[in-house]
C-alpha cells in the first residue's frame, strides 16, 4: 500500500489529496483503484512503440484474471486490488480496454468521440470509486459522475497538450481543429498561435459545461470524495484560458496548498 501511495503522491497528486476526505475504511480500495488507473494511464507515455503498450495492457488483463485466485504477479497495484477485493475484474479490465485508444495515432473524429473516451476512462474511474464508497448511492448519482469525469478528463487532456505533442500525439478533436484552422504540425512542433488558442478555448468551454452539469445533477454528499477531483478543474481551466497563456512555455500547475484549500472548502460545503 505504501508503494501505491508514493506513486499517487508523485504522479496523481490530485487524487492523492482527495483520499484524505474518504472514509478511512474505504481508503484502501480507492488507493488500489487509483494506483491501477495510474499504471494503465501511463502506458502510452512509457513505451517506445504502440505494440509494447498493447502487450503491457494485455499483461494487466491477464493479471486481473488471476486476482480472484490471489495471483498478483508481485505488482504493488495488483496486490492492493486483491487485498481490497472491492472491484469486479471485468470493470477493471474495461478501464484497460479504454486505454488502448491512447496507443492510436488517429485523431479523435469529433468532440463526441473525445467525450466518449473521457467517459470510458475518467468517468469510469469515478464511478468505481463511488461504488466502493456506496454502490446504491453511486447508481443514483450516475449523471453527476459521468459529467464530473468528462470535465476532469478534458481538463487533464488540455493540461497534457505539451506532453502529448512531444510524443507525436494529438488529443484534440478533428472537428475543432478544422473549424479553428489549426495546423497539426504546429501543435506537434510546440508552436502556440491564435488558432490553437481558439481550439483550447473550445475544449475548455465544453469542460466547463460538463462541470456545471455535474454540479447541477443529483449526488449524495457521501460520494463527494470520489467526485472531488473535478472541483479542481476551475483553476486549471482559468489558467489555460487566460490571455496570452502558452502551454508550451508555462506548465499548468496549481500549488498543492491551494488545491488542498479548494478540496477542504468543497468538502465542507458538500459540493463538487
Amino acid at each position: 500500500m505504501r508503494m501505491c501511495l508514493d506513486e499517487l503522491r508523485a504522479h496523481d497528486h490530485d487524487r492523492f489529496l482527495t483520499l484524505l476526505f474518504a472514509p478511512p475504511l474505504k481508503r484502501p480500495a480507492l488507493v488500489a483503484l487509483y494506483a491501477f488507473n495510474l499504471e494503465i494511464a501511463r502506458v502510452a507515455e512509457t513505451v517506445s512503440e504502440p505494440m509494447m503498450g498493447h502487450i503491457r495492457l494485455q499483461w494487466w488483463r491477464e493479471t486481473l484474471e488471476g486476482l480472484p485466485r490471489g495471483e498478483t504477479r508481485g505488482h504493488a497495484a495488483a496486490v492492493a486490488l486483491h487485498e481490497a477485493d472491492a472491484f469486479a475484474t471485468g470493470a477493471l479490465a474495461g478501464l484497460a480496454d479504454a486505454r488502448e485508444r491512447d496507443l492510436s495515432e488517429d485523431v479523435f473524429e469529433d468532440m463526441g468521440a473525445l467525450e466518449a473516451y473521457a467517459e470510458a476512462t475518467s468517468s469510469s474511474v469515478m464511478r468505481l470509486a463511488a461504488q466502493a464508497i456506496d454502490a446504491e448511492k453511486a447508481e443514483a448519482a450516475a449523471e453527476a459522475i459521468r459529467h464530473a469525469g468528462i470535465a476532469y478528463a478534458l481538463t487533464g487532456l488540455l493540461r497534457a497538450l505539451p506532453l502529448h505533442a512531444s510524443q507525436g500525439r494529438l488529443m484534440l478533436p478533428a472537428d475543432i481543429l478544422l473549424a479553428r484552422n489549426v495546423d497539426p504540425h504546429d501543435v506537434l512542433a510546440g508552436k502556440m498561435n491564435e488558432e490553437l488558442r481558439g481550439a483550447i478555448m473550445d475544449v475548455a468551454s465544453r469542460a466547463r459545461e460538463h462541470l456545471s452539469s455535474a454540479r447541477a445533477a443529483r449526488y449524495d454528499a457521501a460520494l463527494l470524495p470520489a467526485l472531488l477531483p473535478a472541483s479542481l478543474c476551475d483553476r486549471y481551466l482559468n489558467l489555460m484560458t487566460a490571455p496570452g497563456f502558452d502551454p508550451f512555455k508555462t506548465p499548468v500547475e496549481v500549488p498543492a496548498y491551494r488545491r488542498q484549500l479548494r478540496l477542504m472548502g468543497r468538502n465542507i460545503t458538500n459540493r463538487i
